[in-house]
């Protein structure tokens, strides 16, 4: 399948809207759709780069799989700087750290397969172990929300 890219990301910091949700019950569609009519509010934006971010309480999430456990998900804008957040948004700045970003093509139904050869195939037949640390996904100017061809990349934290 894909091999990613290892990279050591430097400090990145977003601002955004975050929503504590499962799998089960996962409002990733209404997390966005509450943060792009306000997007122009954020200040020192970078054009272009909007950021879906996973924070997991703890690295057990993988280990014993449950799609009813819950977690932090962002819809974010990378910035700058954080000189001001607008009322009903929060910072998020993600620690430099190595990372494995894996590029992909398709539409959000294909998405779960993407995360289950990460996971399940390649993390575990690479010299790189999970790292604890936000997990996102980066989308640029060639996404299109549930297109076959949109294109983004999903960053996993490794060490």
């Amino acid at each position: 399948m894909i091999s990613p890219t290892i990279i050591t990301l430097p400090e990145t910091k977003l601002v955004g809207i975050k929503k504590r949700m499962s799998l089960l019950n996962n409002r990733t569609g209404q997390l966005w759709k509450s943060l792009m009519p306000r997007k122009k509010e954020i200040r020192h934006s970078i054009p272009g780069e909007l950021y879906s971010v996973e924070v997991y309480d703890s690295l057990s999430y993988f280990v014993s799989f449950d799609p009813a456990r819950e977690f932090e998900k962002w819809a974010a804008v990378k910035v700058e700087d954080i000189v001001f957040v607008p009322v009903g948004m929060e910072k998020l700045v993600i620690p430099t750290g190595l990372y494995a970003a894996f590029p992909f093509r398709g539409s959000e139904s294909e998405v779960p397969k993407m995360y289950q050869y990460i996971m399940s195939d390649w993390l575990p037949n690479s010299v790189y172990e999970l790292d604890h640390r936000p997990h996102f996904a980066v989308m640029g100017e060639r996404y299109k929300s549930d297109d076959p061809n949109s294109e983004e990349e999903f960053w996993v934290p490794v060490k």
